[in-house]
């Protein structure tokens, strides 16, 4: 079994996404990026583009982002705040 961490993904009032993943590409200011299970901590900001989500299940997921959205790894999980 693949390993996964916790991924939220959430706006004001609505979560999006709150579960477990084993992966997710965002578009980071500087390029897109992946998060998998014991990432190394870091907060970024991010922009237009989408959140692609790999479940724990391996299926596959997308959300849109908007620029001004904002990612934080740590500690084995992630959230996307939009």
């Amino acid at each position: 079994m693949a390993k996964t961490f916790h991924l939220t993904i959430a706006k004001i009032g609505e979560n999006l996404f709150d579960g477990e993943a084993q992966s997710v590409t965002l578009p980071g200011a500087e390029g897109s990026f992946t998060v998998m299970a014991g990432h190394e901590a870091f907060v970024t900001p991010l922009t237009d583009g989408n959140a692609k989500i790999k479940d724990a299940a391996g299926e596959e997921i997308s959300f849109p982002i908007e620029k001004g959205a904002l990612a934080e790894v740590s500690g084995n999980q992630a959230t996307v705040l939009l």
